[in-house]
């Protein structure tokens, strides 16, 4: 199935990273279904969701995001967004800001940063080799998670990470927590959850031990903050 929905009362609508699923929210959706109506789609393209047709940009998520919430019959959910999730959820509602209640933030992306010298060294080397050498190009270049999309997905993936999402993040309007792992090393809490901090007017940020997955390796201490903060 590509959604989960449980327990009953106020909305709350989980939103997952790239390349994960509704199934990494399992600790969030058994806590949190005992006190709201759980709901945790699997977005499109991930998980037992349909298949991208084309490549999706964040505006493209935003409009099935809209629609599937609209279908879901949700009225104002609270939002909890991990990582690409949280690029949705900025974007969406830097543009909607009445289509939710408060949000939740955790390991949120969507910070593009300066490109160093060796970054751009091994672009023009990937360039070049690719003219020649297509597959060679494909299989030794890009980090491991970019080599294992499709085709369409690798064009969707790129225009996501290439969005700057510092703009949406200053227009957000709803109550916000922040919540980052202290050992998260794919969005540090030093540079993404201080800056998104600094720019969501009112927002707060709380550090609980682990990594990316910080909601999963601390479940406890992430379910006990975002249950005070929705309550």
């Amino acid at each position: 199935m590509p959604v989960i929905s449980s327990g009953a009362g106020k909305d709350v609508l989980f939103l997952h990273g790239y390349l994960s699923g509704k199934e990494s929210f399992y600790y969030q959706i058994k806590f949190l279904s005992q006190y709201f109506k759980v709901t945790a789609p699997d977005i499109i393209g991930f998980g037992a969701s349909a298949r991208l047709e084309e490549p999706f940009g964040l505006a493209d998520y935003c409009v099935w995001l809209e629609r599937f919430m609209r279908a879901a019959g949700l009225e104002r959910p609270h939002i909890i967004a991990h990582s690409f999730g949280a690029r949705m959820a900025l974007k969406f509602l830097s543009e909607n800001p009445e289509a939710a209640a408060k949000l939740v933030i955790t390991g949120g992306a969507g910070l593009v940063k300066p490109r160093s010298k060796k970054y751009l060294r091994r672009v023009k080397a990937y360039r070049r080799v690719k003219r020649f050498f297509p597959k060679f190009a494909e299989k030794h270049f890009g980090s491991e998670e970019y080599r294992r999309l499709s085709p369409v997905m690798r064009e969707s993936y790129k225009k996501i990470v290439n969005e700057d999402l510092k703009s949406c993040a200053a227009k957000i309007k709803n109550e916000t927590l922040l919540v980052y792992g202290r050992q998260d090393k794919t969005t540090p809490w030093d540079e993404e959850g201080r800056t998104f901090n600094s720019l969501i007017e009112g927002s707060r940020l709380e550090i609980i031990e682990g990594g990316h997955f910080c909601f999963t390796e601390s479940r406890e201490a992430f379910n006990q903050l975002i249950y005070d903060f929705l309550i």
